[in-house]
């Protein structure tokens, strides 16, 4: 019998994840396509990190930094009672961090395919830079923007390495789908198993249809 908690965990995950990546990713994003700073060149490599980064090297120093021993861990604790190590917050937080290139790195290419004599003219009738990024750019990347919700939300649904060192494997609280497959599997429960990978295998299949349709609609746009 599959246990639907996990799932609705790792939904409840993912959504918090993509919207809070979507409020932080969308200037961001504006920042390292329209940026003059040269900077942000190094913004954008320390934001691809997670793309070549073993999710556990990540998991293991977010787990470090939130541990009531560390000097941040310790100061969230006694100025906040806030215990991030372990908890569904620390979660949300790592998440963050390892699905910011699926929500950046789409939104950053589809803004710099954006002509540039779109956003001149925009300027040259007086707009602000913010009513410039929500009223021009942001409708005319709408298929950028939906890709990288779709990648950030999956990505998140299918994360282990970082959930497992932050999280642990605590039922209702930090048990998501990916944590509860590894867990049947050590527990020999093999048909559990086997349910909860036919759900990751046959999301990770919808989200891969749904993304070839959104660039088979780009491309004949």
């Amino acid at each position: 019998m599959l246990d639907p908690q996990p799932l609705l965990l790792t939904l409840k995950l993912a959504a918090h994840t993509t919207i809070l990546l979507t409020i932080v990713g969308i200037p961001l994003a504006y920042w390292l396509a329209m940026g003059q700073s040269r900077i942000r060149y190094i913004f954008e490599v320390i934001t691809s990190l997670p793309l070549v980064l073993p999710p556990t090297v990540l998991g293991f120093y977010l787990l470090l930094l939130f541990s009531p021993n560390s000097s941040v861990g310790g100061w969230l604790v006694a100025h906040f009672n806030v215990h991030l190590a372990f908890s569904y917050a620390g979660l949300v937080i790592g998440s963050m961090l390892f699905s910011l290139p699926f929500m950046v790195l789409p939104l950053t290419s589809a803004f710099r395919q954006l002509s540039p004599t779109l956003l001149d003219a925009a300027r040259t009738l007086g707009k602000s830079e913010s009513n410039i990024l929500f009223r021009v750019i942001l409708p005319n990347c709408q298929m950028g923007l939906i890709s990288a919700l779709i990648l950030t939300f999956a990505h998140t649904v299918g994360e282990f390495g970082v959930v497992l060192m932050i999280g642990g494997n605590i039922p209702g609280q930090t048990q998501v789908a990916s944590i509860a497959l590894y867990h049947e599997v050590e527990t020999l429960n093999y048909s559990a198993a086997h349910l909860y990978a036919a759900v990751l295998v046959g999301f990770s299949f919808v989200v891969l249809m749904a993304l070839r349709l959104i660039s088979g609609k780009t491309r004949h746009a």
